[in-house]
C-alpha cells in the first residue's frame, strides 16, 4: 500500500502514540491481570481482528509449510518471551522507566546489525549510541526501583533483547510473504507460546473492572492488531530505518501520559534535555 509523503509520516506518528500509550494500559491492567494472562488476552483478540483487516485490504495470508518453524521461533520470541519480560517488568517499575529501556531497541539492533552484518554506523550514530546507554545508565543508578526492584530492569532488558532477536529472526522472511501475513502468523503462534503461562496464573476473569476490560480492548484492537497493520504500511513505505524514526518517539509519548494519567514525576533536574536517557522517572504513586 502506497500513500502520499504527508500520510505515511502521520501513520507513524501515530503508531508511536497508541504504542506508547501501551505502557500505561499495561500498567493499569497488570493491576488485575496476570501478565501473560494480559498477553494472551491482547492477542486472543488481535488473531482474531487482523484476518478481518486481511479481507479489507485484500491481503492473502497464506504460507508455505517449510517457513511455519520459522514463523513460530519469531512469534514466540516477539510475543512470547517479549511480552513475559515486558510485562512483568512493568509491574515492578514505573511505565515511564519502563519505555525509555524499551527505546534502547533500535540501538541495541544497531549493535547487533555491525557485529553479524559488518555494518559500521555512522559517527552521529555511535555518538548517538554512546548517549543512549549513557542516559539509560543514569536513569538506572538515580532511580529508587534500580534499588528497590532491581529485577524489573532485567525484565525490561530481557524485553529489549527479546525484541531484537525477533527483528533479526524476521528478515529473512521479508519479502516472501506481506507483512501483515508475517504479523498475523507471528500474532498467532505467539498467541498460542502465551497459554501455558496464562494457564498457570489462573486468572479469573469474572473479577476485572470495566476499566481494566477497556484498556485490554485498547490493547488487542489499536495496539496490537490496528498498530502493526499502521507500522506495516510505514515499513512499506519508508523501509526498517527510516521507520525507526517513530519507534524513538515511543518513550516520549509514555513520558508524557505517565505524567499526566499516572502522576508519575521526573525528577526536575533532568527536565533538560530531548533524548530518553535524559530523563529519571520517579515509581508512580498509585492507587
Amino acid at each position: 500500500m502506497h500513500l502520499t509523503k504527508t500520510l505515511v509520516p502521520l501513520f507513524g506518528i501515530l503508531v508511536a502514540i497508541i504504542w506508547g500509550l501501551t505502557f500505561i494500559s499495561i500498567k493499569v491492567s497488570v493491576r488485575e491481570l496476570g501478565p501473560m494472562s494480559l498477553a494472551l488476552s491482547r492477542f486472543l483478540i488481535a488473531s482474531l481482528i487482523l484476518p478481518l483487516i486481511a479481507v479489507a485490504s485484500k491481503t492473502s495470508l497464506k504460507i508455505r509449510l517449510k517457513d511455519l518453524p520459522l514463523l513460530a521461533f519469531s512469534g514466540l520470541m516477539g510475543i512470547t518471551f517479549y511480552f513475559f519480560f515486558e510485562n512483568n517488568g512493568i509491574m515492578k517499575l514505573s511505565a515511564s522507566e519502563s519505555s525509555i529501556i524499551i527505546g534502547t531497541i533500535p540501538v541495541l539492533t544497531l549493535i547487533v546489525d555491525f557485529f553479524i552484518y559488518k555494518r559500521k554506523p555512522t559517527t552521529a550514530v555511535m555518538v548517538g549510541i554512546f548517549l543512549s546507554f549513557l542516559g539509560v545508565g543514569l536513569m538506572v543508578l538515580r532511580s529508587e526501583a534500580a534499588m528497590v526492584s532491581p529485577e524489573g530492569y532485567f525484565f525490561m532488558v530481557g524485553a529489549a533483547v527479546s525484541w531484537v532477536l525477533y527483528s533479526f529472526l524476521t528478515k529473512p522472511l521479508s519479502g516472501t510473504y506481506p507483512l501483515l501475513a508475517i504479523t498475523f502468523w507471528q500474532i498467532f503462534f505467539g498467541t498460542l507460546g502465551c497459554l501455558p503461562f496464562a494457564l498457570g496464573e489462573r486468572q479469573d476473569y469474572s473479577q476485572l473492572s470495566l476499566l481494566v476490560m477497556l484498556n485490554v480492548v485498547y490493547l488487542g484492537v489499536l495496539a496490537s492488531a490496528f498498530g502493526y497493520w499502521l507500522y506495516v504500511i510505514v515499513l512499506d513505505n519508508l523501509g526498517a530505518s527510516r521507520s525507526s524514526v517513530f519507534i524513538n518517539l515511543i518513550p516520549v509519548v509514555s513520558i508524557v501520559a505517565s505524567f499526566a494519567l499516572l502522576g508519575e514525576r521526573l525528577a526536575p533536574r533532568d527536565h533538560s534535555g530531548g533524548l530518553p536517557g535524559n530523563h529519571d522517572a520517579d515509581r508512580a504513586e498509585l492507587g
